[in-house]
């Protein structure tokens, strides 16, 4: 069991509204919030903002009551998220990537009765059909509409709750919910994920702690919000630590976000290595001059974006980490001055950790997490209003890590991404690998099936062509690999699989493999 730093003493335990005010007391009235609109919020105006949609808000809904949030990265769903918490409610945030099965499920998950939505997202976004069904099992409010009913006397009490928010925001504890978030489902059925507010506010403290911020950086955040990389990363932390946050609604528009990078004269920038890497190809060598570094998170970096920002954009750095949404997300990130690729770096202050071993695995061992980022619970599958704790505070990864003499940690793959062939255990992240090595253009992603022979067996998947095993085969054994780690089946695709969040869908690849091997 370890604890390599400890939190700072003095960040007390916050609400996520008394964080915000707190920054604007430590910052100053400064511009914090921007999107395409191009009509920025001051800590002031974000305030007012949220308590007047806020109020309006609470009207219809009940003190402590869950509402769905269904709405892209923009400052309309930065206001929304503050509003709820200003008047002691809690946001859920929903997928609206995840198709209509998913998010009914998280609906009836978090007992959730009433969604908030924007008809322009839902029309440019294509998901008309989408909000008709989901009629059926909630109430749509449109934030347009409720908008056309703010009057005088709500902008009067938006200005009076402005100068005195803590006279007017409803008083929570730290330790309630912050946040209801549901896991990418990419190894089976979403899970729902209650962080509470210190959670959140903790783990922003934990970032800050580990690498300096500068509050005059700004920050470019395209990744969605119902991923926890995407609201605290992109959201809370440079919020609650004097930075300007730049909300887009897309990460997939590549050339408009480099376009962004160079004209908003984004700082930091925080994504997946599927995003990073296409929005490199499209970018000029001078087109990310502004930043500072890059943080990726949520997937593997492959060593080709690593080379990609070393050497097209003057060694850029790009920072890899670690995280889970039970844990807010970020466990572990490298630091500016101590880059170790090929690691997530090192743990965050405050995180306890320990590994447990696991049999027929040799190198490294099951995570488990402790600390003040790490979730009160999952929602309880018979009762919406029921949270399952954690035992002891521990959180189970999932993860096979290992840690090294000076801290930093290496991911090796998960539990449930290991095959048994042959006795001998694999690793299907290795294997990726393996297959990245091979072609390091395209994208793979690795499933194993049943096997009468030995027990399981390898199914590559890949937007590759013209892969095939013997070239694996082939590399394999001139760099050393065992010949159990080349997939004996090669499935090739259009296109690999992906959730909205740019994690591979390990689901919809299995059942695919699945399928053939039926067939």
């Amino acid at each position: 069991m370890s604890l390599r730093v400890p939190l700072d003493p003095k960040a007390g335990e916050e609400t996520i509204f008394d964080a915000l005010i707190a920054a604007r007391e430590k910052y100053g009235d400064k511009e914090i919030l921007e999107d395409q609109d191009r009509k920025p919020l001051t800590y002031t105006g974000l305030l007012r903002a949220a308590f007047v949609l806020g109020r309006k808000i609470a009207d219809m809904t009940a003190p402590g009551e869950r509402v769905g949030i269904l709405l892209p990265s923009s400052m309309g769903v930065v206001v929304t998220y503050y509003g709820l918490h200003a008047h002691g409610r809690v946001p859920v945030m929903l997928n609206f990537t995840s198709g209509e099965a998913n998010i009914k499920a998280a609906i009836k998950a978090s007992g959730l009765k009433k969604i908030l939505t924007a008809k322009r997202f839902v029309t440019q976004a294509k998901l008309d059909d989408l909000l008709d069904d989901l009629t059926t099992v909630a109430e749509i409010v449109w934030l347009d509409d409720v908008r056309k009913t703010i009057g005088l006397q709500d902008k009067v009490y938006g200005l009076m709750a402005g100068l005195m928010p803590k006279r007017f925001r409803v008083k929570t504890d730290p330790s309630s919910p912050g946040v209801v978030l549901f896991t990418s489902g990419s190894f089976g059925a979403p899970k729902g994920v209650v962080l509470s507010q210190w959670n959140l506010v903790a783990n922003c403290r934990q970032v800050a702690q580990h690498i300096a911020l500068d509050p005059d950086w700004i920050v470019l955040n395209p990744l969605p919000t119902f991923h926890c990389f995407g609201l605290t990363g992109g959201v809370l932390l440079p919020i609650l630590n004097g930075m300007k946050a730049f909300q887009y609604p897309s990460p997939l528009h590549a050339k408009q976000i480099v376009e962004l990078i160079h004209e908003v004269k984004a700082s930091l920038l925080f994504a997946t290595d599927t995003f990073l890497n296409q929005w490199a190809r499209v970018a000029g060598p001078d087109d990310f001059a502004s930043l500072q570094f890059v943080v990726a998170g949520a997937e593997k970096v492959k060593d080709e974006t690593y080379h990609l920002y070393n050497t097209k954009f003057h060694g850029l750095k790009l920072l890899e980490g670690y995280g889970a949404t039970e844990a807010a997300p970020v466990v572990a990130v490298n630091h500016p001055d101590r880059n170790r690729p090929g690691t997530v770096g090192q743990m965050l202050p405050g995180m306890e950790w320990r590994i447990d071993p696991v049999d027929g695995i040799s190198e490294g061992g099951r995570l488990f997490l402790r600390g003040p980022n790490v979730m009160r619970g999952y929602l309880s599958a018979d009762d919406p209003q029921s949270i399952e704790p954690l035992a002891g505070g521990w959180h189970d990864t999932g993860d096979i890590v290992d840690i090294d003499k000076d801290g930093y940690v290496a991911i090796l793959g998960r539990v449930k991404r290991f095959a048994k062939i042959g006795g001998e255990m694999v690793s299907l992240t290795a294997v990726e690998g393996l297959a990245s090595a091979v072609w390091p253009d395209s994208r793979h992603a690795v499933v194993s099936i049943p096997d009468s022979r030995k027990g399981e067996k390898l199914v590559l998947f890949t937007d590759r062509n013209d892969a095939d095993v013997a070239r694996l085969a082939e590399w394999a054994r001139s760099h050393g690999a065992p010949e159990l780690a080349v997939p004996k089946k090669i499935m090739r695709v259009a296109e690999v699989p992906v959730l909205g969040t740019g994690k591979t869908d390990y689901v919809s690849i299995q059942r695919l493999a699945e399928i053939d091997k039926a067939a």
